[in-house]
């Protein structure tokens, strides 16, 4: 007969937080265990080996600070504290739970989730120049904007430029109605969305009329140089080498740069080499630029989106 732990939670909203949508957080610790986790009410049962009990107890206890305070747990959470659990992090664990990165306008507190996406930060914040390669969900511009942002708003620099290349999902620019801006608008949503967590949505259009905050296909970096500047380069997967080469030789003084993208999703025709693939190869010993790659375990969308990036992952090889 399997053995059995009672974990007495101190209230509802511990209970609510504790067990996730649908109870998916429950599910997510069953599969880290092995051990099985029922709720009933503020009462959680933990059954299972010995082992399996102590294991699952030890991570559930070690997301304590979050659940008792109601916040909500993504599956990213459980899996950094599982790797803290395995690799005798658990102080680490605690200074990224502590480290709040920045607050929205509605008061919610940005952390990185992962120790990969803390890494990710600090390099964007010691090197000038810092590629992030990983699958979708893993914050890789989210982030990179919100530090992008805080910068601006303490004046270290005095622009935030944020631009990506117009191709996407074999759509191109010429069916889509409008002028360039009201065409290129789609594809940098998710750049607007981001910055609109920090900035209010009136003040954004007369940042960017004054050039504060520039917000443009990669075609408009050509022949500039970018001083005093926050630039990001998005969808970086889409660029050729030569657009690649084009903007970070753009780089001016007093700026940094970031370059995101996914190298499994490329959108450009099948014979048209990745620039981001061709930067990552050429550069990756040069001194002062900053490497990292997310992985599926980073990803902090919606827990399908993590087993949909596994399931493409173990096709592809």
């Amino acid at each position: 007969m399997a053995d059995a732990l009672k974990i007495q939670l101190p209230n509802i909203p511990s209970a609510i937080a504790l067990a996730g949508d649908g109870e998916e957080n429950l599910k997510i610790l069953s599969r880290q265990t092995g051990a099985v986790l029922v709720l009933r009410g503020q009462e959680l049962q933990i059954t299972g080996t010995d082992a399996q009990i102590n294991l699952a107890s030890r991570l559930v206890r070690s997301l304590e600070d979050l659940w008792i305070k109601g916040n909500n747990i993504s599956s990213a959470d459980i899996l950094t504290a599982r790797q803290a659990l395995d690799s005798d992090r658990e102080d680490e664990l605690q200074e990224l739970r502590r480290d709040v990165l920045a607050k929205t306008r509605r008061g919610d507190e940005v952390r990185a989730k992962t120790f990969r996406q803390r890494q990710y930060i600090e390099t964007i914040r010691k090197r000038d120049v810092t590629f992030c390669t990983g699958p979708a969900g893993t914050g890789k511009t989210y982030l990179a904007v919100v530090v992008a942002v805080q910068a601006l708003l303490a004046n270290q620099v005095e622009k935030l430029i944020l631009t990506r290349p117009a191709v996407e999902a074999g759509e191109r620019l010429g069916f889509l109605p409008g002028d360039l801006q009201q065409k290129i608008n789609p594809y940098l949503r998710p750049l607007y969305d981001a910055i609109y967590e920090f900035i209010d949505a009136e003040k954004v259009p007369n940042l960017m009329e004054r050039g504060i905050i520039e917000v443009a296909p990669l075609a408009y970096m050509r022949g500039r140089t970018l001083n005093h500047a926050f630039i990001i380069v998005d969808e970086a997967q889409n660029t050729t080498p030569a657009q690649i080469k084009m903007v970070l030789t753009r780089l001016g003084f007093r700026s940094r740069m970031v370059i995101t993208g996914d190298t499994t999703q490329t959108d450009l025709p099948h014979n048209q080499q990745s620039g981001l693939s061709v930067a990552l190869d050429i550069l990756k010993h040069v001194e002062g630029i900053g490497f990292c790659e997310f992985t599926q375990k980073d990803v902090v969308r919606h827990p399908l989106v993590q087993r949909i990036v596994a399931a493409y992952e173990r096709y592809e090889k």
